[in-house]
């Protein structure tokens, strides 16, 4: 088996769409109509994440939930050049950059809509 998708119940998926494409590389390949506005986002590697916006189940509040506790890791080439990049569109840098024993650089944000983005630039990618 492998993931298909990770969804997630946002009350704007239209507009957090807008901002993952443009700033994350992401690509919209499905859009859903009102009242959910689902949206399916794919990275170059082929990871889909969906965002819909259903009012009959909770919304998580992304911004409450501690930085360690759910956030997005996104694989970075140059750590400090896309904090600054994505602070420049609205995201907010959480801490320091830490490097790890293993020669791993790490660093949270949060985007404008309260996710906690992880920036993970390895010294050897994961997979």
């Amino acid at each position: 088996m492998k993931i298909e998708h990770l969804a997630i119940n946002t009350p704007d998926p239209r507009a957090a769409a807008d901002w993952y494409a443009p700033h994350l590389g992401f690509k919209v390949v499905r859009s859903g109509p009102a009242p959910k506005h689902g949206r399916f986002l794919v990275d170059d590697r082929g990871m889909v994440i969906e965002l819909y916006d259903d009012p009959a189940d909770r919304h998580l509040d992304l911004a409450k939930l501690g930085e360690t506790t759910f956030h997005l890791a996104l694989a970075s080439e140059d750590i400090e050049r896309d904090i600054e990049r994505l602070c420049a569109a609205g995201a907010r840098q959480v801490g320091d950059i830490n490097d790890t024993p293993r020669g791993d650089r790490l660093a949270f944000l949060r985007d404008p809509f309260g996710l906690t983005l992880q920036l993970a630039q390895r010294r050897e990618p994961l997979a």
